[in-house]
């Protein structure tokens, strides 16, 4: 967070800053990036200001209103690893001058799992308790109607997309995978039109060829399902039903664990849905033969 260039300066103004200001800045500083994603106003009540003080603050700093300061803050969440984020904070990875990582000793490897188990468990549980029932109910509803279902993501949640069709394919029909090849989802595209149904996996660092995809099948009246994370891609407005992942769920190198789970949690729904007992019978019977 340090190398963040919006942290560098919300820091170096704050001492210049009038008192209302700095507590807008505290409040930043204190939960960043999140408390810079909601709206201005739940801003300015965490710092019991104004909403004109608070807006004042980002005219001060140079940018052009409160969404040009959000914008900022986003572009500086997706330049920033996970996995880079991880090894730097884990422990024994700042080695003393001349130390030889083979002669690192070997509790540093066990801490570290430690580490990224207690994160994983408390972040599985936060995000859990963040998607309500009635959000899945309403997907896993889109999910059992539609005449198609498309998913896609990114160069990792493409392996959530990727569990939930080929699950999904076990309940109903034409679920498939959106295709990579700009030719073949041009294809993919032609033949979409408001009965179909795409899924998207957009987490940061967000994937342009996936808002492209979904923005497109969107023209096309197709509807969509956005599964994103806290700070929210770029898609979420155009979502007809949007699962957004707590900053719990960043897991301690990526959300994938987290968006396996609320897969999870939709194809139950939709498989209460859609009885397919018949479907997964005959598809047991079918896999024997060859």
């Amino acid at each position: 967070m340090q190398d963040d260039p919006v942290v560098t300066r919300l820091s170096s103004v704050y001492p210049e800053l009038p008192p209302g200001e700095r507590a807008v800045v505290r409040v930043l500083l204190d939960d960043y990036p999140f408390a810079g994603l909601g709206s201005l106003r739940s801003l300015a009540e965490r710092a019991g200001v104004s909403p004109p003080t608070a807006s004042r603050l980002f005219d001060r700093l140079g940018y052009d209103g409160f969404a040009a300061f959000q914008a900022a803050v986003r572009d500086g969440a997706r330049d920033r690893s996970r996995l880079h984020e991880f090894v730097t904070r884990s422990p024994g990875t700042d080695l003393p001058a001349g130390d030889d990582p083979v002669a690192r000793r070997p509790e540093d490897g066990s801490s570290a799992v430690r580490q990224a188990a207690g994160e994983l468990r408390a972040g599985l549980e936060g995000t859990l308790a963040a998607v309500p029932e009635p959000l899945i109910e309403t997907v896993a509803a889109l999910l059992a109607a539609a005449r198609s279902v498309w998913a896609l993501g990114g160069p990792l949640s493409e392996l959530a997309a990727e569990y939930l069709v080929r699950q999904l394919a076990a309940l109903r029909p034409a679920a498939r995978r959106v295709p990579d090849t700009a030719s073949a989802r041009a294809g993919t595209l032609l033949d979409l039109g408001p009965p179909d149904l795409v899924v998207a996996y957009d987490f940061r660092r967000y994937c342009p060829g996936t808002a492209r995809f979904a923005r497109a099948a969107r023209v096309r009246g197709a509807r969509l399902v956005l599964v994103t994370d806290a700070w929210m891609s770029p898609l979420a407005a155009e979502a007809e039903a949007l699962i957004r992942l707590p900053h719990e769920a960043a897991g301690p190198i990526a959300p994938l664990a987290h968006e396996i789970a609320v897969t999870e949690l939709l194809l139950v729904a939709t498989a209460a849905r859609l009885a397919p007992a018949g479907r997964l019978a005959d598809l047991d019977a079918l896999t024997q033969t060859l």
